[in-house]
Formats: structure tokens, C-alpha cells, sequence
């Protein structure tokens, strides 16, 4: 584990240097993770849409939730996202709930997490993949497997 000695630099003046780091510093923390970018509460089906930012959305039940599934379609329809779209918020309640721990809860949804990553995992190659590929490409290929014969 990495240890930082926290340093405190509140007189260091700001340059436009240090504004576009701290600029992309952001960007790659808010691209990281499961942010939404709208709520909208559908009471016929009593669903939260979560609307992403290539305008695709996931629907969660409100059944699902302990923390929310009490509350009226009112308070239902008052709930907002909080810190970067990462957060399901009701201030009156004081209620903050993860996205990312809400779709972690619904078991399809993380098979279908579980199947894209093998997918995803499944196109890498290394180095040590490549290069018994082209040891096979040079003998003609991958060898034949060879079934055993069945005992009569």
C-alpha cells in the first residue's frame, strides 16, 4: 500500500497549468464508475429509470430496495441524483443510495455485468498468446484433438 503525507498548499498561487490538471483529473473521475445522468419515476410499473449519457437507461423496481420501496409516489417522484450522478438522493428523508450498490442488488443485472467483462476479458491478448499462435501458425495450425476410442 502506497502512503501519502497529506500536504497542505492553500498558497500556491493557480496557473492554467495546474487548472487544465486538476480539469482532467475530473474528467477521468467522472467517467469512471456507473453515473446516471436523469431519474424519472414511472408509477404505472412503480420503476426508477435511470437515464445514462448515451441516452440509454436501466429500469430498477422499487420493490427491490428496502430503503425506498415505502415511499409514496410523491416522494418517489422527488428523488434526484446526487454526487456526479452516482447517487440516488431524497434530502428529506436523508436518504443517499449508491447506483452502482442498487444494480449490484439485482442478480440478472450483474450476470450481465459478469458476462461482458469474460467477453471483453476474452479479445485480449498477451504476448505469451501471440506468440504460441504463431508457434502453432508455423507447425499448420492447432493440433487435432484426439478422441479416445470407447470401449465396446
Amino acid at each position: 500500500m502506497t502512503h501519502r503525507k497529506a500536504s497542505s498548499r492553500f498558497d500556491v498561487p493557480v496557473t492554467q497549468e495546474g487548472l487544465d490538471q486538476a480539469i482532467a483529473n475530473g474528467s477521468k473521475r467522472a467517467s469512471a464508475g456507473f453515473r446516471a445522468t436523469a431519474v424519472h419515476y414511472v408509477p404505472a410499473y412503480r420503476v426508477l429509470l435511470f437515464s445514462l449519457s448515451d441516452r440509454s437507461a436501466v429500469a430498477l423496481p422499487v420493490s427491490n430496495y428496502p430503503e425506498i420501496s415505502a415511499l409514496i409516489d410523491q416522494e418517489l417522484h422527488a428523488l434526484s441524483l446526487g454526487f456526479g450522478g452516482s447517487a440516488l438522493c431524497l434530502d428529506t428523508h436523508d436518504l443517499h443510495m449508491s447506483l452502482a450498490g442498487m444494480v449490484e442488488a439485482s442478480q440478472p443485472l450483474m450476470d450481465l455485468a459478469a458476462t461482458l467483462v469474460a467477453k471483453n476479458n476474452g479479445k485480449k491478448s498477451s504476448a505469451a498468446k501471440s506468440a504460441a499462435a504463431r508457434e502453432n501458425g508455423c507447425k499448420g495450425g492447432r493440433p487435432k484433438s484426439v478422441l479416445a476410442a470407447l470401449p465396446a
